[in-house]
């Protein structure tokens, strides 16, 4: 595992450096996209702006418009910020202009769609749901997975159509929703596997690393081997609830814990701890499936597991499998971003998967990101950017990765086997079919797989 040594070969790759990835729009909190003539006030045209820059302005915009203000997103092939405004708030509007974003106007207040939440929440909180709001409709999206039928799916449904028309839309799930337990770089307790998400420093200056919270359910000690001697133990976890997070502080207080990601055969270091933006390009790491990519579609997103609801959490297109949770979820230019929970399907035929912002679980456990500062430099937890290259060629499960060779059931899953058997752990950790050998560096480098 990363945190014994520093890797042989690190991709030497500039900040941004990912070109393979296409210029996706990045949406921030409750976007959508109705647009009507801006007929009250002409102000200087959009500024063009970096999505982290444009991450801040939105934030100060939110503040500043109050009930106004309905969500914004970030068109990364304009490199502008769109801020969504309620209709016929034409003051706000030139507040938004003058501070260089563009305006577009949306029906739904913030203050209308999370009261639906609460709604939902109060009245369908049915085992195998989830609802977030999806800025690019400026409305509720609820998912139903497999197992929502009969009276509860006509419970979900009138639920959802009472809120009235425009304000949710209700959309079935071909997978079941669970916890996906194994990850990153694999680290293993009680028969159950899951994956290192990112390396930090604790309250107390100690090494420690943080994974998803329903793992500690397996054990309070893990190992970076199968049945291998103890390296860490889970100091704080919490799970279900409002998160899904767990933090582990290495036994050994010399261990050497950089702030990077293994993507196999190379490393992306980390940077900092961010909050994630609807439709932002992101990258997951997981020691069943490797790398894959996709988008952020919903923020503060409830997830009901069948072990209980958890609420806070980040909703993606990204695909992940037993085995990966805890796994890291990052940016092309090493942002922290999320730890893999749970979902439904998997990564031949897609699905939702929800991650726990790493932004919150810092704050709640008193860590911060490698060992300089609550999101610094350093090297975080192991292994992400590699900028495309070298990818697929079967460097997973070799040299000194995190997830790589090191990783009990990450060099056996290069060959396809089914490395940690009886994956299964305790707390939802589904870990059947953790070892499907797609960690076999396939995905090694951050170019787009889907």
């Amino acid at each position: 595992m990363s945190h014994k040594r520093i890797p042989k070969r690190k991709a030497a790759i500039a900040v941004g450096g990912v070109v393979a990835l296409g210029a996706a729009a990045i949406l921030l909190p409750n976007a959508n996209a109705s647009q009507d003539g801006a007929s009250d006030g002409v102000a200087a045209a959009p500024k063009t702006l970096k999505a982290g820059d444009a991450s801040d302005l939105a934030t100060r915009l939110a503040g500043t418009l109050g009930d106004a203000y309905a969500g914004a997103w970030y068109d990364g092939e304009d490199k502008q910020l769109v801020v969504n405004v309620v209709r016929g708030e034409n003051t706000m509007a030139l507040k938004v202009r003058s501070a260089g974003a563009e305006v577009r106007w949306v029906d739904n207040s913030m203050t209308e769609l999370e009261a639906g939440a609460g709604t939902l929440k109060s009245e369908a909180t049915i085992p195998g749901t989830s609802w977030a709001v999806d800025p690019r409709t400026n409305k509720i999206l609820v998912t139903a997975d497999s197992t929502v039928t009969g009276d509860k799916w006509d419970q979900l449904e009138s639920t959802v159509k009472n809120l009235g028309s425009g304000m949710a839309t209700l959309k079935k799930s071909a997978g079941t929703f669970r916890t996906f337990a194994s990850g990153g770089d694999a680290i293993f307790a009680g028969g159950a596997r899951c994956s290192l998400g990112f390396n930090v420093t604790a309250g107390d200056g100690s090494p420690a690393f943080l994974t998803a919270g329903h793992c500690a359910a397996a054990g309070d000690q893990w190992s970076d081997q199968q049945g291998g001697e103890p390296i860490a133990t889970v100091d704080q976890a919490l799970f279900p609830g409002a998160g899904d997070f767990a933090l582990l502080t290495y036994d050994d207080p010399a261990t050497e814990a950089p702030s990077e990601v293994n993507v196999g055969g190379q490393t992306v270091p980390i940077v900092q701890a961010a909050e994630a933006t609807v439709g932002q390009q992101v990258f997951r790491m997981g020691s069943t499936t490797g790398l894959a990519d996709g988008q952020v579609l919903g923020l503060n997103a409830t997830v009901n597991y069948p072990e209980g609801t958890v609420t806070g959490l980040i909703q993606t297109d990204v695909c992940a499998e037993p085995g990966d949770s805890g796994g890291s979820l990052f940016t092309q230019d090493g942002l922290a971003i999320g730890l893999t929970s749970g979902g439904s399907g998997d990564c031949t035929v897609g699905g939702e998967t929800f991650f726990q912002p790493v932004t919150t679980a810092l704050e709640a456990v008193g860590a911060t990101l490698g060992a300089g500062g609550a999101g610094a430099g350093g090297q975080a937890g192991g292994q992400e950017q590699g900028a495309g290259q070298d990818a697929g060629d079967g460097e997973a499960g070799a040299d000194d990765q995190a997830g790589a060779g090191d990783q009990a059931g990450a060099g056996d899953q290069a060959d396809g086997q089914d490395a940690g058997t009886g994956q299964d752990g305790a707390g939802g950790q589904d870990g059947t079919g953790t070892g499907s050998g797609r960690h076999s560096g396939q995905d090694s480098g951050l170019s787009r797989t889907h």
